[in-house]
């Protein structure tokens, strides 16, 4: 696990505060249009019961499983001129310098979550992006065959990452290098560093594991907090949960030891009827319950993180993605908006807003839809409150750690980095058919954390 760091300002050091490498863009930032919406559009309500189906306790099983399922990775390497990468390390402060107590153990805040995650889906590879310099520091194939068809990632609060290949199969990454296996035992660590250099599978010493999953469609992946260790300063116990369709006929929903890669519980749901694509999208709520969506107007589903209960409710309007905020509420986006109340267990259903994509809740009241213009609407009263133009459409939306909005194309190599107060933005640009709209810099399960 990753040791968090303490976040101290730079006048109580005496030494310079560190500043990341300054990595070049990969395109010069040019300003976006940028306007405010207008306050008109109008909401409905849209009762449901709270009579939404319960099953009895969810089945534990064994999905469809390879023989290799839920061991750790530890295929040897071939001992290639590997590289040292330095990424983001992280020192403990021992003392306050006023009470002479050490300084209580930060929940959030390792340097190795200033990254974002995208999946280069034609590639069968995620690309690490540092969300500061907006530098490629690591491109690894997700699926030994090179067929996993990734597009779903998920970062957990130790800054690891995990992503669903949409052909099957669920695969971690350390987010820290520190945490990376010497295979080998050459005495470095031997990693991809950037775009032109996606290390051969078996080579590749800083994925955590690989657990095959036989599905023919995997789509959700999000990661649950886990317990902090206030000894160590670190997470423990981290899980992380997908779902898959079984021969295009049944839905499971998996939860899955985040050390280890082995299938924990396995909940199977055959209240629903997959039609392919089963749950499209997952998120994670404050107690650690797992929410998922599908494509179109079909079901919200909630799996109990405590119990493996599941309930099921007709969704109130058309959905593409799905996140869980910190203001408690549960979204399903698309031109329209859903906004489900975990509570009362009722809809509430925004006028068209424009959104086509994902979706992501920035912590400030406002919920970003992926689409062109990029599109911010009030969490509340699901009104347009900012719409910032790009240059083309962007199909996943994701929040980093500098309150800045990223917007992800679909297919196209670009990606970029808004500024929303100044209306502005940052090009990237490098990507292979990227495809990716999810928790892809653990903003959003950072949200959601008490």
């Amino acid at each position: 696990m990753s040791r968090l760091s303490i976040v101290i300002p730079c006048a109580l050091l005496s030494t310079a505060c560190f500043n990341p490498d300054p990595g070049a863009v990969s395109a010069s930032g040019s300003s976006g249009g940028s306007g405010s919406g207008d306050d008109t559009s109008m909401t409905t309500m849209v009762s449901v019961s709270g009579t939404g189906q319960m099953s009895a306790e969810g089945s534990s099983g064994t999905p469809p499983l390879d023989t290799t399922v839920g061991s750790a990775d530890s295929t040897t390497s071939v001992g290639t001129s590997g590289t040292t990468e330095s990424v983001g390390t992280t020192e403990a402060v021992e003392d306050s310098g006023t009470t002479g107590e050490p300084l209580p153990c930060v929940p959030v805040g390792p340097a190795e979550l200033g990254y974002i995650w995208i999946a280069n889906s034609s590639q069968s590879t995620i690309s690490r992006i540092a969300t500061d310099s907006m530098v490629e520091q690591g491109r690894y194939l997700t699926r030994p065959d090179m067929n996993g068809d990734p597009s779903r990632t998920s970062v957990s609060l130790s800054g690891d990452v995990a992503v669903a290949n949409r052909s099957g199969g669920l695969t971690k990454f350390y987010g820290d290098v520190a945490d990376c296996i010497d295979l080998d035992g050459s005495g470095a660590i031997e990693t991809s560093t950037g775009a032109a250099d996606i290390r051969p599978w078996n080579q590749e010493e800083c994925r955590a594991w690989h657990t095959p999953m036989v599905y023919t469609s995997q789509r959700p992946v999000a990661w649950a907090a886990g317990v902090l260790d206030e000894i160590n300063c670190e997470y423990v116990d981290e899980v992380v949960w997908t779902a898959g369709v079984v021969n295009d006929a049944t839905v499971e929903v998996l939860r899955v030891d985040g050390d280890t890669g082995v299938v924990q519980d396995v909940v199977v749901i055959p209240e629903i009827v997959p039609n392919f694509y089963g749950l499209y999208g997952g998120a994670v709520d404050a107690e650690g319950n797992f929410w998922a969506s599908m494509l179109g107007q079909a079901s919200l589903v909630r799996v109990d993180g405590a119990t493996l209960d599941y309930q099921i409710w007709p969704m109130a309007t058309t959905g593409y993605g799905m996140t869980v905020g910190a203001s408690g509420y549960v979204f399903t986006c698309s031109n329209s908006v859903g906004r489900f109340d975990p509570v009362t267990e009722t809809w509430t259903v925004s006028a068209p807003v424009g959104g086509s994509g994902g979706c992501a809740e920035d912590g400030m009241g406002r919920l970003w839809l992926a689409s062109n213009p990029l599109v911010a609407i009030d969490v509340n009263t699901l009104t347009v409150v900012e719409t910032i133009n790009l240059p083309q459409y962007v199909h996943g939306v994701s929040v980093d750690f500098d309150d800045r909005i990223w917007g992800v194309t679909i297919f196209a190599p670009e990606a970029y980095r808004v500024d929303p107060v100044a209306g502005t933005f940052d090009t990237f640009s490098g990507l292979t058919q990227p495809y990716t709209y999810s928790d892809m810099t653990g903003f959003a399960l950072t949200a959601v954390t008490p």
